[in-house]
């Protein structure tokens, strides 16, 4: 018998129980009244349970309501207060999905992030050229684990490690404050090189950046920036020491550790206007780095045969007496559908004592195109990656991708002879779910006044055929 049945059985009770017989006798017409006014009771409190019963039904039918898409209901959190009693529930975290786990608690939040990256290539030189780089190579080019995230009041982090080249090496490792329009970093980050080199390995249209940014040195270095974005400008610009590794105690000496005193200031401009579906890129660089004691160690400018694997130096200057160096760069891209197109040039002066100034140049042109319908990323200044519309799986079967590149090099100056490169480059990425990527790269390189002799002659070229998979989250 439920609740609302007792009590409606104990009330008729007490109305209808016997009189005792020390109380008067009541008429006719007051029993009646009584009467009539029990059998209401009694009906209202059978609606009332009837009202009852349907509320119940209708919310033992009822379906949970759907979660949200990339996240898991709610976690409500329990703590204990003072260190004793019941644990009371102060907060919730939110358990989100983004490639890997969201953690979400007010204005905090933390995001598990990590990469693998496997390549594997062919290198085909001329039979002439007598070096162990050529033929097949592979590598677990980048293993990489950290987090990022939001700590409250405007502060941000990101930290992760990397192994490559059998090193732990830090990679993006800083604390951020935004407030409005303004972004501030200080720790260890990218300052602001170029397109290509800003745009993530994971996101790049080819598995290997532009030549000029290994050659020219571009690295992520320790130091403090500032970022504006407002409307279609984004202005950067920091001031940076070296970088992380390098100032080390592994790495005391005059090439590094706590007499590394080096510095440089760095800048960047980004104009980002669309017009109606075209996104528009226009950006301009400036850098200028003042080496101190690492000028008692000469400079070297060097560059592989495209193949990351194939570790030997193809292009490369002699040592170079420098006390510090100066670039500029000029940016220009842009997206219309499943269209891109981007290209840059840069120029690398290095400052020698006593000494006319050796400038290098390189740049590429590229136009890639998406062959399922897609529209390749583009935010903050950048590009970013191609998500599926109709990931495997889910009806489809991906993202195909392909980019048609020309990539050249030029170190050859002022009685420095570092050698050119003139590389043609075909990409074809396949992307079956977001956050894992296949890619397949064919390059012909032509070479003159190469580091490495074919025979007696340092002008030929050789052929590279590599290939990626990468899981980025």
């Amino acid at each position: 018998m439920t609740p609302t049945r007792l009590a409606a059985a104990a009330t008729l009770a007490m109305l209808i129980a016997p009189v005792p017989a020390s109380a008067q006798a009541i008429s006719q017409a007051e029993g009646d009244a009584l009467r009539a006014q029990v059998a209401a009771l009694k009906a209202q409190v059978d609606r009332l349970e009837a009202r009852l019963n349907s509320a119940t039904a209708v919310t033992a039918n009822m379906a949970p309501p759907p979660p949200v898409a990339g996240s898991v209901p709610a976690v409500p959190v329990q703590v204990a207060q003072g260190g004793s009693g019941p644990a009371k529930s102060v907060a919730e975290t939110v358990i989100g999905w983004k490639g890997g786990p969201v953690f979400t608690k007010g204005a905090a939040s933390f995001h598990v992030k990590g990469r693998i990256q496997y390549d594997a290539g062919l290198l085909m030189t001329p039979a002439s050229v007598n070096d162990r780089a050529k033929g097949y190579s592979n590598e677990l080019r980048r293993l990489r684990l950290g987090g990022e995230g939001q700590l409250g009041g405007g502060f941000g982090y990101k930290l992760e490690l990397e192994l490559s080249d059998n090193a732990v090496d830090l990679v993006d490792t800083y604390i951020t404050y935004e407030k409005g329009k303004w972004l501030f970093t200080l720790g260890n980050h990218n300052s602001f090189q170029s397109l290509d080199e800003l745009t993530g390995d994971t996101g790049g249209s080819v598995m290997e950046r532009a030549a000029f940014t290994d050659a020219f040195a571009f690295e992520r270095r320790l130091g403090l920036s500032a970022q504006y974005r407002s409307g279609i400008m984004l202005a950067q610009a920091g001031i940076f020491s070296d970088s992380a590794d390098s100032l080390t105690n592994a790495s005391d000496g005059p090439s590094g550790g706590d007499e590394n005193n080096s510095y440089g200031v760095d800048g960047r401009l980004v104009l980002a206007p669309k017009l109606g579906d075209t996104q528009l890129h226009f950006g301009a660089s400036g850098h200028w780095r003042d080496f101190k004691r690492l000028s008692e160690t000469p400079q070297r400018y060097r560059q592989r045969a495209y193949l990351h694997s194939a570790n030997s130096r193809f292009l490369s200057t002699p040592n170079i007496p420098a006390d510090g160096e100066s670039h500029y760069g000029v940016e220009l891209a842009g997206t219309h559908g499943p269209l891109w197109w981007a290209g840059e040039g840069h120029w690398l002066r290095v400052a020698r004592p006593g000494l006319s100034d050796p400038t290098f140049f390189g740049g590429y042109g590229e136009v890639g195109y998406v062959f399922t319908g897609e529209t390749r990323g583009y935010k903050n200044g950048i590009f970013g990656i191609v998500k599926p519309s109709r990931p495997v799986g889910s009806g489809g079967w991906g993202a195909l991708q392909a980019t048609v590149r020309y990539d050249y090099l030029d170190m050859n100056d002022k009685g420095i002879v570092g050698g050119t490169q003139n590389a043609v480059i075909a990409a074809l990425v396949w992307t079956p779910i977001e956050y894992l990527r296949f890619n397949v790269n064919y390059a012909h390189l032509e070479y003159r006044d190469a580091a490495i002799l074919a025979g007696t002659s340092r002008d030929y070229g050789v052929d590279v055929i590599g290939w990626r998979a990468e899981l980025d989250f």
